[in-house]
């Protein structure tokens, strides 16, 4: 087996995604509470979850750009309130800053070392997750999200563009998540080798043969080096 570029999912595969989540909620409520009061006691963060999931309902179109969700939630909060695009815009900075300051499992920074010295890294995400921002970019050669291609995983659409971006076929590319239909069998689908990153060992129920698993990233750079 030869490998010639990784691609990797972001969330909860380097970063767990809820405490994220709830720093971002949090900091959203503190700006309303600052900026915008009467929307603050009119939707404290359990309230916005739900618009949020009405709003997410709502728009099934949209499942694959969370950005574009995330500004009609704010939208659908504000302009009642006589609020235009500026505290929507604001709002939004506010949200996705937060959402951006992740903490990286304890293992990642090494790895991704070791996994860049060895082939080049694209990451590959249905989140809106930015490497810049993040503090990662230098050890990827690129970047791809659901938003910016126009579909989400498991659509091997996605696979096969992260692949042309690493300059790799799909033959010699690996990728790397922890969701078993969206990483595992959205790469397999679109002709690429998987790795099952299951760090609560779940254990593979999806039928058929298992795929190769890791329960950390450090796994990962083990088996990629041995190969």
């Amino acid at each position: 087996m030869k490998i010639t570029a990784i691609t990797l999912d972001l969330d909860d595969t380097l970063w767990p995604i809820a405490p994220v989540m709830e720093r971002a909620d949090l900091a959203l409520q503190q700006w309303f509470e600052q900026n915008c009061p009467e929307v603050a006691a009119a939707l404290p963060i359990v309230e916005m979850r739900r618009l949020r999931d009405r709003t997410f309902l709502e728009h099934p179109e949209l499942g694959h750009d969370f950005t574009t969700l995330r500004m009609l939630c704010l939208r659908a909060a504000l302009t009642p309130y006589g609020y235009g695009e500026r505290e929507v815009n604001e709002a939004f900075e506010v949200f996705y800053a937060a959402r951006n300051r992740v903490e990286l499992y304890p293992e990642v920074g090494d790895a991704l070392e070791r996994l860049a010295r060895r082939a080049p890294l694209v990451s590959l995400t249905n989140g809106n997750a930015c490497l810049d921002r993040v503090g990662l970019k230098r050890l990827f050669r690129a970047e791809i999200t659901a938003r910016g291609h126009g579909a989400a995983k498991p659509d091997p659409g996605i696979f096969l563009a992260a692949c042309a971006l690493a300059g790799s076929t799909p033959g010699e590319t690996v990728h790397v998540g922890d969701h078993p239909e969206q990483d595992v069998l959205g790469a397999l689908g679109a002709g690429l080798h998987a790795v099952w990153l299951d760090r609560e060992s779940l254990g593979w129920q999806l039928g058929g043969d298992p795929p190769h698993t890791v329960s950390c990233l450090a796994q990962l750079a083990d088996y990629v080096e041995s190969i």
